[in-house]
């Protein structure tokens, strides 16, 4: 899975070369953050899988001969994802402060008061789907 970079290095302001330009190209969105936080946490739950996969499949060396070309293969591969794994942990600490960072001001708010904004805002929705079936009701009866 790949992701967007944190920041555009390297890139060019375009037209409008200024310092302003350059700062917003560096600047991720929050919430394009927290998508890529959630895809990096996919990401070392699946790597994090295929090396408990690769060690239930790897034998003991407890007396029994074994080919040291499949246990090279298998110890290169375990190291891989090991350290693609860290990698990941890298990029996901890099994804928890830059939402840090961008979050740092905001008070957090009670789960109380989200679920009765979410109340209020679902019967907004609601009266509003009514007036829309009603305008569309009266419009088919005047046709």
């Amino acid at each position: 899975m790949s992701t967007p970079p944190l920041a555009a290095s390297g890139m060019a302001a375009g037209p409008f070369g200024g310092p302003q330009a350059q700062q917003a190209a560096r600047e991720v969105n929050t919430a394009s953050l927290c998508r890529i936080g959630q895809e990096t946490v996919q990401d070392i739950v699946y790597r994090t899988m295929e090396i408990f996969q690769l060690l239930r499949n790897m034998q003991l060396p407890n007396g029994v001969t074994y080919h040291t070309g499949t246990y090279q293969d298998r110890l290169t591969k375990l190291q891989d994802h090991l350290r693609q794994l860290s990698v990941l942990f890298r990029k996901l600490r890099l994804v928890y402060d830059k939402c840090n960072e961008n979050c740092g001001g905001m008070d957090p708010v009670p789960v109380e008061k989200l679920k009765q904004k979410n109340q209020q805002l679902k019967q907004i929705m609601d009266q509003l789907r009514n007036l829309i079936w009603d305008i569309n009701a009266m419009l088919a009866m005047r046709n």
